[in-house]
């Protein structure tokens, strides 16, 4: 089948008419008047664009003289206009994934992972599978700038879309969907596009759970579907596909930095996310219910499902008789009837519900084998295996939270407890520390009573009541649910062995046979990094941690943290500094033969360590891919990644061939041959990027200039999520959080946290007798290097000098001749080297992206030329304030990103 006769519609059209439909709703529901000067506005950004215009003052002249109410429904029209093309170019990307699926010409699929695996022999794919296990883990961190209602209206569009696209359809069948879309964007336009309050951390945790059960739910089961017919095609032998996906969140327990993420705000994610994947699994078993009619007198259901069912007589004897009365000869509907009965009782008072999934998980497979054993070998595959993988993979937990909260608090718990025993942990140096910490965990008796916390400061007792409660969760809720603690901050052994003296005196770790935790340092400051074989030897030297990681399987988690690295360090410093510390940090776990998991801190856009993940996975050193490996999901990418189940399915594929193929490359080559010659090119570009970038932001005047010429004071107050923009409430770099840095930066179309002091990093490397032919070769042949200058041309692509010009306008005279001919030299000569060193024409060489942003870019420039003249009025009225906020959210809706 061609494209064609896959869809019935294209790009163009879909834009088209939703461009036409939200004109017809402005001029009906606003004003005529209005629907002109948007379109005066946008077809003067176009001709501004194309060349037909010397300058933007008609279209400045234009806004100058509208009123505030006027102001208000524009941008409401330009961020409108955004969320539909965003579903137009979704739809569009499912177009091109079905029609590459179709003619066998997809990238980065399932089926070249299947045939990269036949290269070697099958017990090596066996390896290789084993040893694979990716975990995306969601995050609450606020860079989705759309309401709840907001994303629900539009995925009800983008299903409404789907439907004229992929089915045949009568002309009534048509009239009415188009009607429905009509109804939904005129809703879309009615809607209020600003929160008007805060979302709380249960708002964020339901946010993530939508997209786990909605779409990754049903698509996960396809993935393995897809793999097990690739290998079967690929391989002779049989291969055994493992468990290769968890997922894991988060959303409802990330305390750092976030009062409001209480104990109880954790236990009710717990409880909802434990009573929502069990309402799916009584879902599924109802469906599985209608497929499983076998008549007891035609198959042998075998002694294994008679003998399940009658095993329930002494805990629920009930269902067993029900089953019995409602499906007399009909073993399998009778099993199924009591696993529902067993799920209602997860939870419950009550006795005889599942003790943990894997029991569940049992059931279905005994289920499955005698389907098999009666010639039902295609039931079992569509419907029991399905729902296999979703138990294995969903467990009875949805998601596992981890635990996160910033190393002080814990210090400070600590010394107030251990003080009340006659300890001076307050006063100790670190290896007093460590030796006092180390004793008390392998004490028998406990130290402190994490129930006494009426004298302690507010931080101490939130601690102590943390750990008193996790111990509450692993009981109610499985040790899985909740098994993980990441430590922010990390700098030292004791900040790790804090974690673990406290878990300890909780009986969540009882050394030297159980630990349920596993304690992963977050290193992310300069000083972390490089003193990553100071803190992980004095560890794994350590008599108790030592027994408390043998415990946990002897793997040791650790968190590398893009954005504060970035930050501190500048875009290429720190994307260097985190692959050196990698090979470290491999290096440092197998000389004390311990196995490594990493878990990458990655935000969506380029400077917190986003980009294409599959890129990005393959681009690790080889010592560091062990197989397993982690790292968060955040903000607006969560929603374009899993929004749209088709898209989810391939996110997922693209992950899973990354990380299959990148471990057999790394069993086949263990270390990293790298040439001598290109780590020192990095070494000279990395440290002479760092230098100017720490200029840049030491520079007397910088942090005035930021807050003048970006709009962070407006993202700072946005109700973008719970947690709070900075650390302390100063302004300044270091106290602020890197997402309102990043996305400010956005916003102003200078998207500095991406490329700033690559040009000057480049060029110390040639003033000092470099070769651009030698930066060709580590591009040509070296993924991390691709991968960075890939990124970083990204950034550079997205960035607008001309637009950014306008905010640089909005500062201090004074100010914006100190810095910003300083960002436009460094930023073009950026653009002259990448382009260059890649042989392109333009920074961004993937012409669906360039379509694009030529696609967004006049009609972001009228917001970007609002928000400009609103932030340069003193006294904004609230209208114009609620105006500026539109402003912020349709610029990220146009530029796909926020922080």
């Amino acid at each position: 089948m061609t494209r064609s006769q896959l869809h019935q519609r294209t790009l163009g059209e879909d834009i088209r008419e939703f461009g036409d439909l939200l004109g017809e709703i402005i001029r009906e529901h606003g004003s005529p008047e209005i629907f002109e000067t948007v379109e005066q506005l946008r077809t003067g950004s176009i001709a501004y664009r194309a060349g037909e215009r010397d300058s933007r003052a008609g279209l400045k002249a234009t806004l100058s003289e509208l009123d505030t109410h006027q102001q208000r429904t524009l941008a409401r029209a330009f961020t409108t206009y955004f969320e539909l093309t965003n579903l137009a170019e979704e739809r569009e990307r499912v177009r091109v994934l079905r029609t590459d699926s179709q003619e066998g010409t997809l990238e980065d699929s399932l089926e070249t992972a299947a045939a990269d695996l036949a290269e070697v022999d099958p017990e090596t794919a066996q390896q290789v599978l084993e040893d694979v296990l990716i975990q995306p883990t969601f995050t609450a961190h606020p860079t989705e700038a759309r309401r709840k209602t907001i994303k629900a209206k539009l995925r009800s569009i983008a299903t409404d879309l789907e439907t004229l696209d992929e089915r045949l359809l009568t002309d009534k069948e048509r009239s009415q969907i188009q009607r429905d879309i009509e109804a939904e964007v005129l809703g879309l336009w009615q809607t209020e596009q600003v929160r008007d309050r805060r979302p709380e951390p249960e708002d964020e945790a339901r946010n993530v759970q939508w997209y786990l059960v909605n779409t990754i739910f049903d698509v996960v089961p396809e993935v393995y579907d897809e793999l097990e017919l690739a290998l079967e095609g690929a391989i002779e032998a049989d291969i055994d596909v493992p468990k290769l996906l968890e997922f894991r969140s988060w959303a409802g327990s990330d305390r750092d930095g976030n009062p409001y993420v209480t104990p109880e705000v954790t236990e009710t994610t717990l409880d909802r996310q434990r009573e929502i994947v069990i309402e799916r699994y009584r879902e599924r078993l109802a469906e599985m219910s209608s497929v499983l009619s076998q008549d007891g007198d035609r198959i042998d259901a075998g002694e294994e499902i008679t003998g399940s069912i009658a095993a329930v007589d002494d805990a629920i004897p009930e269902a067993r008789r029900e089953a019995n009365k409602r499906y007399p000869d009909e073993p399998y509907r009778q099993k199924v009837m009591v696993m529902r009965e067993k799920l209602n009782r997860v939870g419950d008072i009550r006795p005889g519900g599942y003790a943990d999934a894997e029991e569940f998980y049992d059931d279905l497979a005994t289920i499955a084998e005698s389907l098999r054993e009666n010639g039902c070998e295609s039931i079992a595959d569509a419907h029991v295996e399905k729902l296999m993988r979703q138990v294995e993979t969903f467990g009875l937990t949805l998601a596992s939270l981890d635990l996160r909260d910033h190393q002080q608090n814990h210090t400070t718990a600590v010394a107030e407890a251990l003080s009340r025993e006659g300890i001076p942990y307050a006063d100790l140096d670190e290896g007093e520390r460590v030796e006092t910490l180390t004793e008390a965990i392998l004490q028998e008796t406990p130290v402190i009573e994490l129930d006494e916390r009426e004298d302690l400061s507010e931080t101490a007792a939130r601690v102590l009541e943390r750990f008193e409660r996790l111990a509450d969760w692993q009981r109610e809720y499985g040790q899985q649910a909740i098994d993980t603690y990441c430590i922010s901050m990390t700098d030292e052994p004791s900040h790790v062995l804090e974690v673990l003296f406290l878990a300890d005196q909780a009986g969540v770790v009882d050394l030297p046979d159980h630990s349920g935790l596993d304690i992963v340092p977050l290193l992310e400051t300069e000083r972390a990094l490089s003193g990553a074989r100071r803190i992980m030897g004095t560890l794994f030297e350590n008599e108790a941690y030592e027994q408390a990681l043998a415990a946990r399987g002897n793997t040791q988690e650790i968190m590398l943290g893009y954005s504060d690295s970035n930050k501190e360090n500048g875009f290429l410093a720190a994307n260097w500094s985190l692959y050196e510390n990698q090979r470290r940090l491999a290096e440092i776990t197998d000389d004390f033969d311990v196995t490594l998991r990493l878990f990458h801190g990655r935000g969506g856009s380029i400077s917190r360590g986003g980009g294409p993940m599959n890129d990005a996975l393959k681009a690790l050193p080889s010592s560091t891919i062990t197989g397993d490996v982690k790292f968060t999901e955040q903000g607006e990418a969560i929603s374009e990644k899993y929004g749209n189940p088709r898209i989810g399915e391939r996110e997922l594929e693209q992950m899973l061939n990354a990380q299959l193929s990148a471990r057999k490359a790394a069993i086949e080559n263990p270390t990293d041959d790298l040439e001598p010659e290109w780590v020192d090119a990095m070494e000279t570009m990395a440290d002479a990027a760092r230098e100017e970038y720490r200029s840049l932001l030491n520079t007397d005047g910088f942090v005035t200039y930021f807050g003048q010429a970006t709009p962070i004071d407006v993202i700072e107050d946005l109700n973008l999520g719970s947690r709070p923009a900075s650390r302390s409430g100063d302004r300044s770099v270091e106290d602020l959080r890197a997402i309102p840095w990043v996305f400010s930066w956005t916003q102003s179309r200078c998207i500095l946290p991406g490329w700033y002091s690559l040009a000057t990093g480049i060029d110390a490397y040639l003033d000092d007798g470099g070769e651009i032919d030698t930066l060709r070769e580590m591009y040509d042949s070296w993924p991390f290097f691709r991968t960075t200058l890939d990124n970083a041309a990204q950034a550079l692509g997205r960035t607008d000098l001309d637009i950014a010009r306008e905010y640089a306008a909005l500062a201090d005279d004074d100010l914006r001749e100190r810095f910003f001919p300083r960002l436009a030299a460094e930023y073009e000569r950026a653009v002259d080297l990448v382009t260059e060193i890649t042989r392109r024409d333009e920074p961004i060489d993937r012409e669906w992206l360039r379509e694009s942003l030529d696609r967004r870019n006049p009609y972001v420039d009228p917001l970007n030329l609002l928000q400009t003249h609103l932030l340069d009025r003193e006294g904004r009225s609230t209208l114009e304030e609620q105006t500026l906020r539109i402003t912020v959210k349709g610029i990220a809706a146009g530029m796909k990103n926020t922080g």
